[in-house]
């Protein structure tokens, strides 16, 4: 079997079934043909394929798109104490344990993350590198830059404090000019720092907009990770495009007015939820969020019920419990709020994608695509757990799990 996709020939994968990314249904025995890490064509049982093309056969397994994580941080160790580690951290050692990060992510099948919150915008450079060819195989990567924080607010000490519109105004230019993806603002405070605890605003509805004009005038869209029902209010008036997060906590609960639900569904804004964690380091729910689970999942229901457009974001690096490749322990969560699996495959996919902007190349298995190919073990409409059941993990057509030229069948916990 090819290691890789050929570059500059056809490859046809060949399978027993293949989830596209946007259907609710498997189609049977497809073949994938790949050109240079693109997708030119997919063919049913019956369909023409190149004659010459070498054909990578895979009886019994199941083609997927590679998975999206909305919301993590390469920076981040996912340590019992990764904030300490991280003041501790060189940026050139930082750098590498980022891309070792990355590439644990791409292990498991996750081909594409959004970092919404790094250092000194080392993972703008990650990215770079990747995109130059000279990082080895890593996921695509999405990148903020250090977020929009308060002085002395949430994750301050990544170096994104600002304060007043002025400020608020440039810190966006500067991340403009730096080459950022997107612009992370922290509306509410959060878990990682003491200071504005999560169910307190960080920033009132005026330097919301101020953030989102600015970003807007420079083709950015702004990312507003708010807990506090007022900072989602506050957010979804300022026209923000994606709200990470989205708990709607009070001082004593949870609040979701059904008209900001309303003008979240309507609007189109992008909810991040906070899915995923490895059974293995599962550890006692923070007393703030135990207290108020019942309502957040209620929440969850209402958000999906309203046709809120939904992306799982795993958080990785903030605590053991979330390392870089978890989010595909993340179904069970989503599904608690009623979506199907294949809801919940298209929200890991082809919606996640969306998300990040690169709905037009990265989520689906569909010509002019992006080869982020899964060849996983089972039918994941069927058994969700057959997304970690990994046989093989094409980024781009580069082949990274596992050596393919000596086997398939390894099962990826």
């Amino acid at each position: 079997m090819s290691t890789d996709l050929g570059a500059g020939r056809l490859t046809v994968l060949r399978a027993a079934a293949m989830f596209d990314g946007v259907s609710s249904a498997l189609m049977e025995r497809p073949s994938v043909v790949v050109a240079d890490g693109v997708i030119a064509a997919v063919e049913g049982p019956a369909g023409p394929v190149p004659a010459d093309a070498p054909v990578v056969d895979l009886p019994g397994l199941t083609l997927m798109p590679g998975l999206v994580d909305t919301h993590l941080h390469l920076c981040f160790d996912a340590s019992n104490d990764p904030v300490g580690h991280l003041a501790g951290t060189g940026d050139d050692l930082l750098r590498e344990q980022m891309a070792d990060a990355a590439r644990r992510a791409l292990r498991a099948g996750i081909t594409t993350v959004r970092d919404l919150g790094d250092r000194g915008y080392l993972a703008l450079d990650l990215r770079d590198q990747r995109r130059a060819g000279v990082a080895g195989p890593l996921p695509a990567i999405v990148a903020a830059g250090p977020p929009i924080t308060t002085p002395g607010g949430h994750c301050h000490f990544l170096g994104g404090a600002a304060s007043g519109d002025r400020a608020l105004r440039a810190a966006v230019r500067e991340r403009a000019e730096r080459g950022a993806d997107v612009i992370k603002v922290m509306a509410s405070g959060g878990n990682m720092t003491p200071g504005p605890l999560p169910y307190e605003p960080q920033f009132g509805a005026g330097a919301l907009r101020a953030i989102v004009g600015e970003a807007h005038r420079h083709g950015l869209p702004v990312i507003a990770h708010a807990h506090s029902a007022r900072s989602i209010a506050d957010a979804v008036a300022a026209g923000v495009d994606g709200i990470e997060h989205a708990t709607f906590m009070t001082a004593d609960g949870v609040d979701a007015p059904e008209a900001v639900i309303r003008a979240i569904a309507s609007q189109q804004i992008a909810v991040g939820w906070t899915v995923g964690c490895d059974p293995g380091h599962a550890g006692p729910v923070m007393p703030q969020i135990a207290s108020r689970m019942a309502g957040l999942i209620a929440t969850r229901r209402r958000l999906y019920e309203s046709g809120a457009v939904l992306v799982p974001g795993s958080d990785a690096g903030v605590t053991p419990a979330k390392p870089h490749d978890v989010l595909p322990f993340a179904p069970g969560d989503m599904a608690a709020a009623g979506l199907s699996p294949a809801e919940i495959l298209r929200a890991m996919t082809s919606r996640g994608a969306q998300a990040c902007g690169l709905g037009h190349r990265k989520g689906r298995i569909a010509p002019g695509f992006d080869a982020d190919i899964l060849v996983i073990g089972g039918n994941p409409l069927d058994d969700l757990a057959a997304i970690r059941r990994l046989r093989a993990v094409y980024a781009g057509g580069r082949a990274v799990l596992p050596a393919l030229g000596s086997q398939v069948g390894v099962e990826v916990p």
